[in-house]
């Protein structure tokens, strides 16, 4: 009988600490990275999360992405959908990423009611540095026309970045 006892309160108890992990681990993160794209001159951060348990209805993710220009954080709200399994948080455009420096980014799931439901925080390094775009778009247009900023009329090219970046 004790035995029985003892195998039932272990099993109860493994069963109520899984249901609290799972509670406490809606998301979790997959990729982390910074998007350079040099047709329209541009760097963000992407990071993607994976669902790991159920998330309540009318929930958003709240991200707040270290600012490498300094200042305040870049801060994004992104309503979770209950069909999506993968979310995916992509940063407005960036200024002054450079390399190997760490940059911190917190992310937040919050319920409709404003209850944080899971916090989160990684880092991004980058294995470059942002002046290896160019400070305007190299195509302009829906057809990806040479932009007349960068590509001068006379033949010659403006590829130079004018980022003012803190040292």
């Amino acid at each position: 009988m004790r035995k029985h006892l003892i195998v039932t309160a272990t099993a109860i108890g493994l069963v109520l600490s899984a249901c609290q992990r799972e509670a406490e681990n809606l998301v979790e993160v997959t990729g982390h990275l910074f998007v350079f794209n040099y047709r329209v001159a541009s760097a963000t951060y992407l990071l993607t999360l994976k669902k790991t348990g159920p998330i309540p209805d009318g929930s958003v993710i709240i991200a707040e992405f270290e600012n490498p220009q300094g200042g305040a954080p870049l801060v994004l709200n992104e309503k979770v959908y209950p069909i999506d399994d993968k979310i995916a948080l992509q940063s407005q455009n960036l200024h002054c990423v450079r390399k190997d420096r760490p940059y911190t980014v917190n992310v937040r799931l919050v319920d409709k009611d404003g209850k944080v439901l899971q916090e989160l925080k990684t880092q991004f390094r980058s294995d470059l540095d942002q002046t290896v775009l160019p400070s305007k778009p190299l195509v302009v247009g829906a057809f990806y026309d040479k932009n007349p900023e960068v590509f001068k009329p006379d033949g010659s090219v403006d590829f130079s970045n004018t980022d003012k970046c803190p040292a």
